[in-house]
């Protein structure tokens, strides 16, 4: 079972599909984490929907898959909570765009135009990159003609005969507006799985999903969301197969280090510092964030090379120990006389 990308087609229709339900069947009722909190509760139910699938031996049919439309309120209030604090992040930069914009001018009605279509994304854009639109909040662009006095040449008093001169240009006016989001479009998931409803209901594939956390499964959770990685241009469908394998083998290294080091903390009864204090169960993002203070540098005088290290401390070591790393390559500095490294350190 694997979570459905929010770039998926077939997850938007089901979450559509979910929001137009007068109601879904309770899968899991929990009371909330503080007293004052609301009950924690789950909703879903199972539908079958006809997606194209690609085998490995290069055929590609259509099959009936079975997709777990679930909704979690718990979800649904950490969506609200981090889709406030985005937008009150964005609305600085917003300002700032804004600023930028109307403080232009143009001497003609045609490069107002040219720069409205550039803003709106609709422009050639540079570079042959396409303009990208703002999409939260919601700007919209308008022409609007000026007309502001020009310096005179002369100096001194102007006759009362002679005209006052004007500049006359174009300038873009912005008004914002923000978009709210649905309170019933948060909380949503997408489950996709190939067990059959006679052996696991709505409400076990839902908990063996939370389960999964040793496995490839919990590295997609950030990566299946749209801003999550940089696009990458690839047009053969043999690139894309590799560079999804590649992500597939670079999350299982990062599943191995994780567990591992838990393992092994959770063995010996042991802690490594933590984002908020001392923690037994790091993540493998943690465990490599802790590595970024340990420097070791190699220079060579005279002939004899030189190692020096700095910073490297106790819990290091533990990594390297559930890791099986030889703690040789963080000993003590050494000098050696005219010997090449045979290997680098991790």
């Amino acid at each position: 079972m694997t979570l459905v990308p929010r770039t998926c087609a077939v997850r938007r229709e089901l979450e559509a599909w979910g929001q137009a339900q007068a109601s879904l069947p309770l899968l899991v009722a929990k009371p909330g984490r503080r007293a004052r909190d609301a009950p924690r509760c789950w909703q879903g139910q199972s539908v079958v929907r006809s997606v194209e699938v690609a085998y490995a031996d290069g055929r590609v049919a259509q099959e009936e898959l079975r997709f777990v439309v679930v909704h979690s309120s718990q979800l649904a209030q950490q969506q609200a909570t981090a889709y406030a604090a985005a937008q009150s992040k964005a609305a600085e930069a917003v300002a700032e765009h804004i600023r930028r914009v109307e403080a232009r001018r143009f001497a003609c009605a045609a490069d107002a135009e040219a720069a409205l279509l550039d803003y709106e994304g609709r422009g050639q854009g540079r570079r042959g990159r396409r303009p990208q639109p703002w999409r939260s909040p919601s700007l919209h662009y308008r022409i609007e003609e000026y007309r502001s006095p020009t310096k005179r040449a002369r100096r001194g008093r102007p006759a009362k005969s002679e005209k006052p001169q004007e500049e006359r240009g174009y300038r873009l006016v912005v008004e914002a507006k923000a978009l709210a989001r649905a309170e019933d479009a948060q909380g949503w998931l997408v489950l996709a799985t190939t067990v059959s409803p006679m052996v696991c209901d709505e409400s076990q594939i839902r908990c063996a999903y939370q389960e999964q956390n040793t496995t490839v499964e919990p590295g997609f959770r950030w990566i299946k969301n749209p801003a999550a990685i940089t696009p990458v241009w690839l047009e053969k469908p043999e690139r894309i197969a590799a560079l999804a394998m590649l992500t597939v083998v670079g999350l299982l290294v990062y599943a191995l280090i994780q567990r591992q080091v838990r393992l092994s903390l959770q063995h010996h009864r042991q802690h490594l510092p933590g984002n908020t204090g001392a923690t037994a169960t790091p993540t493998a993002a943690v465990v490599l964030s802790l590595f970024t203070q340990v420097t070791i540098v190699q220079f060579t005088v005279n002939g004899t090379e030189s190692r020096q290290l700095y910073g490297l401390q106790e819990h290091h070591l533990r990594v390297c120990d559930a890791l099986g790393i030889d703690r040789v390559w963080y000993a003590s500095p050494t000098t050696q006389q005219n010997n090449p490294r045979s290997a680098t350190p991790p």
